[in-house]
């Protein structure tokens, strides 16, 4: 006699996943899109209103159930998170200023474009890979990865100190460079990305949890969610996402019911980098949740001049 959603992440970027929702659930209680995006989408996002992002959450309350981790598993060990910050050297600086420099050029000449969000999100792409190594924007490149060097320095603490590690980027090839350098210590590692057969990958998780490995290297889309993962006490984060609900998900791979250790997460983080500007973006993200779900303040969604700014740092 009634309808049921279950979902860990409810409000992950804008209000539109909420409506699309209740659309299901409770039909007419939020209007036409149209009508809700007017009503309470733009003026929540774009001016924040609290008057209109109280009044959205008046009216949700008496349909939503909400319990977080923390009442579901009270017995789970604590979570630490940990941002370590890395120093680019001068020459991948100036590969990422060029790189910069040339994307607002191209940017400046598509003005009128009404494909310039995409030409803007390329761009930001192509930085956020610069970031990582110079290597995944220019193959040819002999300039060493300050982010890569860091992570190798973790790795070995890690390693003498017992810990198991998951590490999740976005970027595969950046995987593939990581789990290259690995290997060349002579540390096992286990490996899963969005090619990987559905057969493999629960082969893959029975390894990992028997302990057959130190490191499990993890795209950061394929195994972000249906992964039990509790054999790791470390999880690090090559590069941050835009969304930090995405990152949240892949975290909670090993911190979850059946995990008895605490669990550090670890994000590298370029100096100077739209990496930065991103982390930024995470709190921002975070708040527009719990204004609706919670009732703190809101922020407003990213338009294409706010991703331009970015991009000028």
């Amino acid at each position: 006699g009634f309808r049921l959603a279950l979902t860990g992440t409810p409000l992950e970027n804008h209000l539109g996943e909420l409506w699309s929702l209740f659309s299901i659930l409770v039909p007419g209680l939020l209007g036409p899109w149209k009508h809700f995006r007017a009503r309470f989408a733009i003026p929540i996002e774009r001016d924040n209103d609290l008057a209109k992002r109280e009044r959205l959450r008046e009216l949700l309350r008496p349909f939503l159930l909400r319990r977080t981790k923390a009442q579901v598993a009270p017995e789970l060990p604590p979570r630490t998170e940990v941002v370590r910050s890395i120093e680019l050297s001068d020459d991948e600086r100036a590969l990422y200023e060029a790189e910069r420099r040339q994307a607002l050029e191209q940017l400046a000449a598509k003005a009128e474009d009404p494909k310039k969000r995409f030409a803007v999100l390329g761009a930001l792409t192509r930085l956020r890979r610069l970031a990582c190594h110079p290597t995944l924007v220019h193959p040819e490149s002999r300039v060493s990865s300050s982010k890569l060097a860091e992570l190798m320095e973790l790795a070995a603490d890690l390693r003498r100190e017992g810990h198991r590690s998951l590490v999740f980027s976005q970027f595969t090839t950046h995987l593939a460079i990581v789990r290259r350098a690995l290997e060349a210590k002579g540390w096992e590692v286990l490996y899963l990305d969005g090619s990987t057969p559905a057969a493999k990958r629960g082969e893959l998780v029975d390894r990992w949890q028997r302990g057959e490995a130190p490191f499990f290297l993890i795209s950061l889309k394929a195994g972000g969610t249906g992964q039990n993962l509790t054999a790791a006490d470390t999880v690090i984060h090559l590069d941050p996402w835009w969304n930090p609900a995405v990152e949240d998900q892949a975290s909670d791979r090993t911190h979850r019911i059946g995990q008895d250790k605490p669990v550090t997460v670890v994000r590298l983080v370029s100096q100077g980098t739209i990496e930065e500007a991103v982390m930024q973006l995470h709190e921002q993200k975070r708040e527009l949740a719990r204004g609706i779900l919670e009732g703190a303040e809101t922020n407003a969604k990213l338009s294409v001049d706010d991703l331009l700014e970015l991009l000028e740092g």
